[in-house]
């Protein structure tokens, strides 16, 4: 007696079964295959969008250096605010390794476009007496006019940072300011300064001039040096102890980059948050499919009972749908990852930032929806197989 065996379906034909319900319901198709696009477009465009913001700022953290580090005064043990050498910046100098250092002191006075402007009006600007060599430690830029020199740092000149010269609306220098009683002449207005953003909010003025006009005491309330990338930590461990010989405890030491650095563990947490609401929508896109599906299965239970009929196994009929889920899904997520590179080059360019996609977003989104395509259609695969020939052929 002779055994008949069930013809096998090759791939292709798998492909071309799985492909033929979806072009019998176009319409269908595309819209349960929307919810997955959005889950996976959403999902690349955050992961492209946190790395090219990532690479931006890896590319201005070698432009600016981690090798600056800044000292500032603390507290003494009874609380009280303790003052850092008049010639801190000198001693500083002295550490091997150290190549620059430059200082800033406080003046405790605020600076007004005039003087009809109220006294209690700062604009978050602060003056602050400032050494010569501060603009080449801190590796700054004059956008317009000077930077103070050995005969304006005695003069009511004042040079300001880019953020102060924008709150005060000014563009140019050669206009004047009122700083405490009198008038300052601004010479020069300063480039963005992103490892010293507080420079940035300033009004600087040179060390002579604070005194003689402000009544400032010449003690300095930070310190900025530059050294070799090689000698960072060595002058770490020493700047405290350098600055305050008595007490070191009493000096704070900070590395300026470590703020930047800072900016992208908090966009790392704002991107798996972001990721997160991706994945609800790619779930929601999941559920779109496998109802789909078990719709599909409910109408096409002829179709399903006259494969039967006709020879084909229910393993046969288990992987048409199986095939067509995946595919469904493939074609959706094929779509999202698509829009959220675009979208990813678009917010790139707007923002001028260097376009970055990672290549495992990209073929993770792929192989997420292939799985999810799968784990969507296994249950409406299971329910096709399980229909008998007989009541799919009688349509009940």
């Amino acid at each position: 007696m002779t055994t008949l065996r069930p013809a096998r379906l090759r791939p292709t034909d798998l492909a071309r079964l799985g492909t033929s319900g979806l072009r019998a319901r176009p319409m269908r198709a595309i819209l349960a295959a929307l919810g997955i696009s959005i889950g996976i477009a959403t999902m690349v465009t955050v992961v492209g969008i946190s790395a090219s913001s990532q690479e931006q700022l890896l590319r201005q953290l070698d432009a600016l250096g981690t090798n600056l580090l800044r000292v500032e005064p603390g507290d003494s043990l009874f609380g009280d605010k303790v003052k850092l050498p008049k010639t801190a910046s000198d001693m500083v100098r002295r550490i091997d390794g150290v190549s620059k250092a430059g200082q800033t002191g406080a003046t405790g006075v605020i600076v007004r476009r005039n003087d009809l402007i109220p006294s209690g009006i700062s604009l978050g600007i602060t003056v602050q007496a400032s050494s010569l060599d501060l603009i080449d430690t801190v590796d700054g830029k004059v956008k317009s006019g000077t930077w103070l020199n050995a005969a304006t740092e005695r003069q009511p000149v004042v040079v300001l940072g880019a953020v102060a010269a924008d709150r005060l609306g000014l563009t140019s220098p050669d206009v004047q300011v009122w700083i405490g009683n009198r008038w300052f002449t601004v010479i020069g207005i300063l480039d963005r300064m992103p490892l010293a953003e507080e420079i940035e909010r300033s009004a600087l003025i040179g060390f002579p001039a604070a005194k003689d006009y402000l009544n400032h005491d010449g003690h300095p309330t930070t310190v900025y040096e530059r050294s070799a990338d090689e000698a960072v930590e060595s002058v770490r461990a020493v700047l405290a102890r350098t600055v305050s010989p008595e007490n070191p405890n009493e000096a704070k030491v900070s590395r300026p980059s470590d703020a930047l650095k800072a900016k992208t563990a908090a966009a790392g947490a704002f991107t798996g948050l972001m990721l997160g609401l991706g994945a609800v929508a790619l779930f929601v896109g999941a559920v779109g499919v496998a109802n789909t599906m078990v719709v599909a299965v409910l109408e096409r239970r002829r179709e399903i009972g006259l494969r039967r009929s006709f020879g084909a196994t229910r393993g046969q009929v288990r992987s048409q749908f199986l095939v067509e889920a995946v595919l469904l899904s493939a074609f959706g997520g094929g779509a999202g990852v698509l829009l959220g590179a675009l979208a990813t080059f678009v917010y790139a360019q707007l923002n001028a930032l260097p376009a970055v996609v990672p290549t495992w977003a990209l073929g993770g989104g792929l192989g997420t929806t292939v799985l999810i395509g799968a784990l969507a259609g296994l249950y409406p695969a299971l329910r096709a197989a399980r229909v008998p020939p007989t009541v799919a052929l009688s349509g009940q």
